[in-house]
This record gives C-alpha cells, structure tokens and sequence, in this order.
C-alpha cells in the first residue's frame, strides 16, 4: 500500500448571527450549516471530513484543496488553516510554538493572541501564561513585540484540552445559512443590481430560484444564465436553484399596441412583479426580490416604485434600495458577477423620451384596463426552467450568429452610439443606435448581407438573432468592437 495522503485542517467560525440565538434556534441554524458546508466540499470533488466542537468547525481537506470555497458558505465567520496542534501544556505550546513561527517573525514585530474556547476546566492553562511566555521565546528572533499593530501575529486556540496554532484568520461572508429563512424568487435581469440584491439575501439565509423576463432573445438569455450559474455554483451551497425563464415579447407588444409610451417602464415593472408572483405562489415562496434603487431609473422615482408594487399583495424584497451604483459595482466585483453583468446589454427598448416620473396609481391601472393580462398565465405557462447548478452553459452558445470576417459586399452596421461611432467605425458602416435599428431593420433589402456589431457583441447578436428569424442573411460580429477593429488594416 502506498502512503496515506496528506490532509490539512482547517478551522472555521460562527457567524455573530448564528451565536447570538437562543439554543434551539442555534442547533437548527447549525444543523443547516453542516449540510451547505458538505456540499461546499462535495462540490470540490473532495469527500467531506467535517466535525464540530462548541462554535467551531474542524474541516480535513487533501493538503491541495483551495480553501476559499469555505469562505463562501454564508453562517462562517472566518476561517484559518491550522498549521499545528498540540496537547494543551503550557511547556509544549511554547516549544511547538518557537518552531513555528521564530522564522515568520524573524525581522518583524509580533504579538501572540490565544484564545480559550469552551469547557474551561478542559484547558488547564491560561491564554496570559500562553501570550507572556511564547512572546518571551520568540522575542529573540524578532524585531520586537508590538501589541497594537504587529507586523505578524501568532493565533492559537486553545479548546478540549488541545491547542491549535495558525498565523492568519481569512475573513469569510458570514449572514445566516443558506435555507433557515424560507425561500424568495429573485427578478434577475443580468445587470448589477438584480445580482447583488439575490446575493445580499442569500447572505441574509433566503433560498432563491431566479425569474427572468427575456426582452432580448436566446442572446440575452444566453448572458442571464452566466450571470445565474456565477451565483449559483458560488454561493448556493446546499440549495439547487432554478431559473425561470419567461418570454416577455407578448406582453411588449400588448404594452406597445395598447397603452401610452410614457408609462411603459412602469407597466412593464408591474407585468414583471405579477409573473414573479405567479412563481412565487407556485414554489410557496415567501417573497419577491428586486435590483429597484430610489432615483437610479425613472421608474425607481419614489413614487414610481410605490405604484410598480401595488401590482402584487407579495411581499417586495429591495435589499439595494438606497445604494449608489458605485457602492453596487463594486459588490458585483467582490462577488463574481461584475465581468458578466457589464457584457449584458440593456435590451429593452420600451423607453419614452418623457417617461412618467411621479405616476398617479388610477391613471396607471386604467392603462392596464386596455391589455389583456390573460397574457400572464400564458407566458408563466410556457416557461423554460434550467437547473443551475448541473447547467453546462457553454453549450448553450450561439456560433451560428457569429462571423469573425466581413465580407466583400456585407452591408455593416455599427449600433454603437455617436460619440464612439465618431472616434471610430468600420469602414462604410452605417449607424444606427439598437433602438432605431429595431424598427427600422423589417425594411431592410432581404438580398444583402448584414454584420452587426456593438461594444461587446450582445445587442449585435440580439439584433442577428432577429433578423435571422426574418429571414435576413444577418451575422453579429464575435467580440464586439475590438475584436472587429483589429480587421481593419486603417485601425
């Protein structure tokens, strides 16, 4: 037989959120803990060696495995590798110490921080004699002892009449364990704000299933889906989400033939809160999750959101409320979505050069009077659902769409805006902004070839994406505007 492999262990703390309950509140919360943690580990590949000791979790993990994963289950604290343990005796602790860490400090200032965890009477030693005498044996070898911003500090936890030695606690998300507070859909658009607000109540221990309203075809599903498989390989552990992907095309056009262009977005928000609800009652979810921040868009004016949320008697979740897009952006940096979110394109094209800023409830209900909202059943009804977390989602990619050449006699069209069409444009393209490009493209000469390109190639393979269904020859050039400015030899 050949040698056993080595394992590390690492050691993982509560959340404040989690310490705080009372007894039988904590045991469930911990309970749910260990199940998302497994399936963090699982997940890996890695089979799970976990045991828990008072308010601390010991995890065994092949001496390779990537801790951060642990980092990212919601109900922890932080985490630290423990690079020793020893029987809880002062001579030992300081011997094994010295070893350690005399060459971590080694030119640097340090301290020494131990911490007693549980029975007491299980640790016959003090966390004082513990600090004094293994600073004293690492003094020599150091800089010096600075107790109020070390240069290095040496962490030990002394529990079950064992001591474990580790240089660093890696601050992990904390919240509450995904699951303890019920379940939610989230509206998820793509974009920043839907992401991070699913994410702030995931945090918060709400299992979501997302629901999509598709304004822009196979291409933007197609980047709505990236954006859900980041969430849910990444901060679902022990849940399986779905998303619900819903055709929106019906509604946009009963919204376009049969009420006013000023209040378009606010209809629109209502018909979006109404087949969220239609999920949420079905999956016995508590709530609806929305991206809304006050002032962001016309329809996030205060009084605007006040009218979108009579649409439902559903409670509206709106964790991003009164945040700034900056503070936004950069929650979508720190958890994964940032990248992705920005590549997807603002499809929707039911934008009114004087949208209804301050809407009056009655005036907006007597305009849903002129649709028919049967319509609703209809498209919930024909949804398509995708399980996430077994989602391959690179096969779901479009090559038919895409060109990486222009040809002799293609017709190209840039939909970028002015300002970038001015700086540069494919030799004799032609400009027309998406929306413009929408109406306009049915008129179109069915003989000729078009390229369509835009700043990152999803509105351009939106655009394809239609007019192939039209019967036009269309392709959207792949990457966007650097990529079909490296063709052109003037660039």
């Amino acid at each position: 037989m050949g040698d056993e492999p080595h394992t590390q262990l690492v050691l993982l703390r509560f959340s404040g959120d989690i310490s705080i309950k009372a007894r039988a509140t904590r045991h469930q919360f911990v309970r749910r803990l260990l199940h998302n943690l497994r399936d963090a580990i699982a997940s890996q590949g890695i089979d799970p060696r976990v045991r828990i000791s008072h308010n601390r979790i010991f995890v065994e993990l092949p001496e390779n495995a990537v801790v951060a994963p642990l980092t990212r289950v919601f109900g922890i604290q932080s985490v630290s590798r423990i690079y020793e343990r020893t029987a809880a005796d002062l001579d030992e602790i300081v011997r094994t110490g010295e070893g350690l860490f005399k060459d971590k400090v080694r030119g640097k200032t340090f301290a020494v921080r131990a911490r007693r965890v549980g029975n007491r009477a299980r640790v016959p030693v003090s966390t004082h004699d513990v600090e004094c005498q293994l600073g004293a044996a690492l003094l020599p070898h150091s800089k010096g002892v600075d107790l109020s911003n070390p240069q290095f500090t040496a962490h030990l936890e002394l529990m079950d009449g064992e001591a474990y030695f580790f240089p660093t606690r890696t601050p992990a998300y904390a919240g509450l364990p995904l699951g303890v507070e019920g379940r939610a859909v989230a509206l998820l658009s793509g974009g920043f704000d839907s992401a991070v607000a699913a994410w702030q109540m995931l945090r918060r221990g709400v299992a979501i299933e997302y629901v999509f309203c598709n304004l822009g075809g196979d291409t933007h599903q197609l980047g709505v889906l990236r954006v859900a498989k980041v969430l849910a390989d990444n901060w679902h552990y022990g849940h399986h989400p779905q998303l619900h992907a819903i055709d929106f095309e019906p509604l946009v056009e009963e919204l376009r033939t049969h009420t006013s262009k000023r209040y378009w977005q606010i209809l629109l928000k209502r018909m979006m809160l109404r087949v969220a609800e239609r999920v949420a009652q079905e999956r016995r979810a508590a709530g609806i999750i929305t991206g809304d921040a006050v002032g962001q868009v016309s329809s996030q004016t205060l009084q605007n959101l006040s009218v979108i949320s009579r649409a439902t008697s559903q409670m509206i979740l709106r964790p991003v409320v009164g945040k700034n897009k900056d503070e936004i952006i950069r929650m979508a940096e720190e958890i994964g979505t940032f990248e992705l979110s920005k590549l997807v394109g603002e499809y929707c094209n039911l934008v009114s050069k004087r949208p209804a800023t301050g809407a009056n409830l009655e005036v907006v209900e007597a305009e849903e009077d002129r649709m028919d909202l049967s319509i609703l059943d209809e498209v919930v009804s024909k949804r398509s659902i995708f399980d996430l977390r077994s989602l391959n989602v690179d096969k779901l990619d479009l090559p038919e769409l895409e060109i990486t050449k222009v040809p002799d006699d293609a017709s190209v069209i840039d939909l970028r805006t002015r300002h970038q069409f001015d700086a540069w444009h494919y030799p004799n393209a032609l400009r027309l902004d998406f929306a413009h490009a929408l109406q306009a493209y049915p008129s179109f000469d069915k003989s000729k070839t078009y390229i369509l390109y835009c700043e990152f190639g999803l509105m351009s393979a939106h655009l394809a994406e239609l007019m192939r269904k039209a019967g036009f020859d269309a392709f959207h050039f792949k990457g966007g505007t650097r990529a079909i400015r490296k063709t052109d030899p003037g660039a």
